[in-house]
């Protein structure tokens, strides 16, 4: 083994840029993103189709939506173990696999002949692409050093926002011109050229042996679960018996107690899934509070929005898609100079507060055009104040969580805010469910309404009113939401993404003082 292979494996103070073992750095990059990319569209296309796959296949409500929640608990609960099977089987190696199972599920989904059927697939989906998520961001750690980390982790936050907003885009044009089926079948191909260059860029970098924490996994996958079913079914049937005597409410109850659970058994076990003296760091614990209000925020925000533009006004799915490109534009124009400039000149927290704030702006002008007769074509300008939100808060917030991340926790770290994200999308998705049906039925809207609609023809003036309250009010959950992550991220260091002073160590070398590992041990 070589000298920076150990300094790899033992998380030590390496200061290339894994040239021996990466001659390609920013191809191997890019080959990862794809895949990167993939997983995460799919988190946000699925929306501007949900009212096409409701009529499709004679789903409800909450069936439509559990086609997103499949997908996202998919992707939480094995976060954390696939992120320490990167570290002990390769994080090459579990992204090749992730992307395999991802791509076949994406065939699944698109040849689904029913909504169960659909759901199911989801679910496995969701489970490939959370062996790819942290595997993706663990490599980058390995591949740059710290004080070169910034562009690239950059371009890797920056993906998650594209995608989120390229994702409804890109949904209408493929739903209105071939069917709902298409948004899945397009992943196949690109699934298959990504595996190509994957094999073909991405290195393999020397591996640890950590023992895993099966107890963990399964109390943190199960307390997840029944929290986000009981969430879920309860706006759907109620929050009484469910199975015999078993309330909706004990399925909360014990959702809440696993998760408890799982915490205390943090504290106890020997090989914990979850360092908790990671959250000893601030940047780390405030990052990945701020990610887990962005998860919400943004996966909450587009089911009122595209089922008013759909439902409520009529629009077909590609003109819907319409509405998305201003903020999808803007962020992808805006998203490279974040993680490169702004950064650094401005501070990871000031950028990332400004993008939280302006991203809760464009989601409350929104609320005021949402009426049968606003000229639809002005919900453009919000739009562009979203984008201007996504661009900036993306990059500064993983590059917060990352920036005194030593080598040897880079799979776990990595795993641990994308879990955290991922959780946050589901519990958003889940509680939009309960105040979508919430709203929709204090405003006397029988929710069964959105099965019924025909594309191109608005709502009944008798009930397109409270229809577009209804959905006016649901959009100030992820307001709220991204309004209090933006307080949060105030408080980060902001000295992610600068190029500090070096600073002599105990060997007598110099390194960057961003590279501080310490509070991670």
């Amino acid at each position: 083994m070589t000298d920076m292979d150990k300094q790899i494996t033992e998380g030590s103070k390496y200061k290339g840029d894994a040239s021996e073992l990466c001659p390609h750095p920013w191809a191997a990059v890019g080959s990862l993103l794809i895949g990167f990319f993939m997983l995460m569209i799919d988190i946000s296309i699925v929306s501007v189709a949900n009212p096409s796959i409701q009529r499709g296949l004679g789903a409800s409500l909450t069936e439509t939506i559990w086609v997103t929640s499949a997908y996202l608990l998919g992707l939480a609960a094995p976060l954390l173990i696939s992120g320490r099977l990167g570290d002990r089987f390769g994080q090459r190696n579990m992204f090749f696999i992730g992307m395999a199972v991802f791509t076949a599920a994406s065939l699944a989904c698109g040849l689904a002949p029913s909504a169960g059927v659909l759901i199911a697939a989801r679910a496995v989906q969701g489970v490939g692409g959370s062996f790819m998520s942290p595997q993706s961001q663990a490599t980058i750690v390995k591949i740059f050093p710290p004080h070169r980390r910034g562009a690239a982790m950059g371009l890797w936050g920056s993906v998650s926002g594209v995608a989120m907003l390229v994702g409804p885009m890109l949904g209408g044009f493929l739903v209105q011109g071939v069917g709902w089926q298409s948004i899945f079948l397009i992943n196949v191909p690109v699934g298959v050229v990504g595996l190509i260059l994957v094999a073909r860029f991405v290195p393999k970098f020397p591996t640890n042996r950590p023992r895993l924490d099966w107890t963990g996994v399964l109390l943190s996958g199960a307390g997840i679960f029944f929290v986000v079913f009981g969430l879920q079914e309860g706006s759907d049937i109620g929050w009484g018996p469910i199975w015999g005597p078993v309330t909706i409410i004990d399925i909360l109850i014990a959702g809440v107690a696993l998760l408890a659970a799982f915490v205390f058994w943090q504290t106890r076990a020997r090989n914990p899934l979850v360092p908790l003296g990671l959250f000893r760091t601030r940047d780390f614990s405030l990052a990945n509070s701020a990610i887990f209000l962005v998860g919400m925020a943004v996966t909450s925000m587009s089911l009122p929005l595209m089922y008013f533009i759909q439902v409520g006004r009529g629009l077909d799915p590609l003109l819907s898609a319409i509405f998305m490109i201003p903020s999808a534009v803007v962020g992808a124009v805006l998203a490279p100079f974040v993680g490169r400039s702004f950064v650094a000149k401005f501070g990871a927290n000031r950028v990332a507060c400004f993008g939280l704030a302006a991203f809760a702006a464009g989601l409350i002008a929104y609320t005021t055009l949402f009426t049968p007769t606003s000229n639809i074509w002005l919900l453009l300008i919000p739009g562009v104040v979203l984008g201007l939100g996504n661009g900036c808060m993306w990059s500064p917030i993983a590059m917060s969580a990352t920036h005194q991340l030593p080598l040897s926790q880079a799979g776990v770290g990595a795993g641990v805010y994308n879990t955290v994200r991922q959780i946050g999308s589901a519990l958003g998705s889940a509680l939009m469910t309960v105040l979508m049906n919430t709203l929709l039925t204090a405003h006397n809207v029988n929710p069964a309404i959105l099965q019924q609609n025909v594309q191109g023809a608005p709502l009944a003036s008798d009930v397109a009113a409270s229809f577009s309250r209804a959905m006016a009010g649901a959009l100030w959950l992820p307001a709220g939401v991204a309004l209090a992550g933006a307080v949060i991220a105030a408080f980060l260091s902001g000295r992610a993404g600068r190029r500090a002073a070096p600073d002599t160590n105990s060997e007598g070398t110099t390194e960057p003082a961003s590279s501080n590992h310490a509070p991670f041990q």
